[in-house]
């Protein structure tokens, strides 16, 4: 599983437990290296639809960058919002992370 695909699991199951609906929107990856490590760049569009979008939101981004996901060969270094717009009952989520594969 690429780490772009084991984020995204991992998003989905994270609004599971909120009990929020999400589509995942896009997803666009690029490779990343530092002299010791190696991983990918991500940027993810985000959509949660109705009445509780706003509270799953919310919910969700509180903490948001200390919070671990299991992402199965692969650790979450770092991830942060982007943009987030609301309208209709709808909220849109950027979010920009960067994934290391385990050594």
């Amino acid at each position: 599983m690429t780490a772009g695909d084991a984020l995204k699991r991992a998003l989905r199951v994270y609004f599971v437990k909120l009990g929020a609906a999400v589509a995942i929107e896009s997803l666009a990856s690029r490779p990343w290296a530092s002299i010791t490590l190696s991983g990918e760049r991500h940027r993810l569009s985000l959509c949660l639809p109705g009445p509780g979008a706003a509270a799953a939101a919310d919910a969700f981004l509180d903490g948001l960058a200390e919070r671990d996901f299991a992402l199965g060969g692969h650790i979450l270094a770092d991830i942060a919002l982007v943009e987030r717009s609301e309208e209709d009952e709808q909220v849109r989520l950027i979010l920009e992370a960067l994934t290391v594969r385990e050594s």
